[in-house]
């Protein structure tokens, strides 16, 4: 009886961390609050009722540079319709590296600086670009490591907005 209710216990937690890999399973996205180099406030739970792509990011990662242009475009063509994104960087020099960066490519959507302690949040950054999709309510409902395409991105967006 003893080993059967192991098993099952294995099985149970093999199905908890399947699921949660696949990004299937949802789960509340860690509320943060956090000043761009403007000055303004961005607070996740303020944005509850949008859709929020949560990028973490920094100026220095080839992939991460390379998602950019496609984050710009999906922004302008889905940001009316209730789509926000939050660029949290990692960069170590701050906002002496990211507000250049910014404004060089332009980047619309804000960006703050992240720390380890919300990188930890989150369950640590593993890789970067690593990218988590929020629902309306808040939830977790997409976890992304890597370069994540505008095709890819819209896909994700399209059921949720």
């Amino acid at each position: 009886m003893k080993s059967n209710i192991s098993v099952l216990f294995l099985f149970l937690a093999f199905v908890l961390a399947a699921t949660t890999a696949h990004g299937q399973k949802e789960s509340k996205a860690p509320n943060f609050v956090l000043t761009t180099a403007a000055g303004d406030t961005v607070e996740l739970a303020r944005l509850k009722g949008k859709v929020v792509l949560v990028n973490f990011w920094a100026t220095w990662c080839g992939p991460c540079r390379k998602e950019i242009p496609g984050f710009l475009e999906v922004y302008k063509k889905y940001k009316s319709k209730g789509l926000e994104i939050v660029g949290v960087s990692l960069d170590e020099k701050g906002f002496e590296v990211v507000t250049p960066f910014v404004k060089k490519n332009e980047i619309t959507y804000p960006n703050v600086i992240g720390h380890a302690k919300l990188a930890e949040a989150y369950g640590g950054m593993r890789f970067i670009p690593t990218s988590f999709l929020v629902d309306k309510q808040g939830n977790i409902v997409k976890k992304h490591m890597g370069l994540l395409q505008k095709q890819d991105l819209e896909k994700l967006i399209s059921g949720l907005l």
